[in-house]
């Protein structure tokens, strides 16, 4: 009689895999079993228990016992040579569709669909789907970019990053920047509220009660966030933050401001506000690179959580909302963890000017 091989006790890390794969839709159901089977033998089962609750044999159950004893989990995924389902599409074809979705656009469309691409190459949707999903292929996505023309891009770079990085003692690092025209949007009906089976719902059409800007600066090792609603964002009320700012922090301490290059933080009347106020240093971003400024990734959360499917019937109900959404945020702060050096951001820079220059 086959004898099963034995298993250890699961360290924490592999059981978290192997139940990661039975729960895990895209999992083969091939794998999903063998899982089940180590899992459960982990788990002080018999063999001839386990093959009966998995309606498989005996010995598929030691064969997967003994596969996951000699390579861990790693084991339970690989198929050996000539086993498994024969592939149908010719690598011909395979390298054709690739070639054809990544060089190549549909007449007269900018992108191809699994339904274009499967009627111009003479296979089905479903091969079409499966190939870019092999090969991370995804045509009806595109992301923004900007590489940054700044003449200043390495001495502003490497002086944000310092400051993130390697921040100065006895000093507080503030990101600051204002988010304009946020629109009090009051839907035209009422939507109807989450339940099983369906989303929440909220009419497409809205009518605006006006706008207001948050002004906002984030400490950067603690993650609190000082922050006031005004109805401009001229220099006027970039003066009557930077004052908000100066009162709501210890006078011992300097305060690093990093900010944009928009032209309210260069007033001449902000200038001279500063040099009377020598514990505010300025820290610009290079110019198209706002993503070096950690502000802006508070402003990405409070839209996602609080203004964008939020229903205002006047400015003051959104400035209300905006403030009790900073008040819960910084009863519990926490800092956004910026591990990127500027070595490795100019390298990435390198790459993506030497990627526009090879279109032209």
């Amino acid at each position: 009689m086959a004898v099963a091989a034995p298993i250890a006790v699961l360290g924490d890390e592999q059981r978290a895999l192997l139940e990661r794969w039975v729960g895990a839709q895209k999992t083969p159901q091939s794998v999903a079993t063998r899982a089940r089977i180590v899992l459960a033998a982990a788990g002080g089962e018999s063999n001839s228990e386990i093959a009966r609750a998995l309606g498989v044999s005996r010995p598929t159950v030691i064969l997967w016992r003994e596969r996951f004893a000699e390579g861990g989990p790693a084991a339970l995924a690989e198929t050996k040579p000539g086993r498994g389902r024969k592939p149908t599409i010719a690598t011909a074809k395979v390298k054709a569709i690739i070639e054809a979705t990544t060089q190549t656009t549909p007449p007269g469309e900018t992108h191809w669909s699994c339904r274009t691409m499967a009627k111009a190459q003479g296979v089905s949707p479903a091969t079409v789907q499966r190939i870019w999903d092999a090969n991370g292929l995804k045509p009806h996505r595109v992301r923004t970019f900007k590489v940054s023309n700044d003449p200043r891009f390495f001495e502003k770079l490497t002086d944000v990053v310092g400051l993130y990085l390697n921040p100065p003692e006895k000093a507080i690092v503030l990101c600051v920047d204002e988010k304009s025209q946020i629109q009090a949007l009051d839907r035209t009906q009422p939507g109807l509220p989450l339940k099983k089976g369906r989303a929440g719902t909220m009419t497409h059409d809205y009518k605006r009660h006006g706008t207001t800007t948050l002004f906002a600066a984030l400490n950067v090792a603690t993650g609190e966030v000082i922050g006031q609603c005004m109805k401009r964002h001229r220099h006027q009320e970039w003066l009557r933050f930077l004052r908000a700012i100066d009162q709501a922090t210890p006078k011992a301490l300097d305060l690093h401001l990093i900010a944009d290059n928009y032209a309210t933080h260069k007033h001449p009347k902000v200038k001279a506000w500063l040099a009377r106020h020598p514990r505010f240093p300025m820290h610009f971003t290079p110019t198209s690179a706002s993503w070096l400024n950690q502000v802006e990734r508070f402003f990405g959360l409070i839209t996602q959580d609080r203004i964008r499917r939020g229903v205002f019937h006047s400015v003051a109900e959104l400035e209300a909302a905006i403030h009790d959404y900073m008040e819960h945020y910084n009863a519990n702060p926490k800092p956004f963890a910026w591990t990127a050096s500027a070595v490795a951001i100019l390298d990435k820079v390198a790459r993506g000017r030497q990627a526009l220059e090879s279109q032209h």
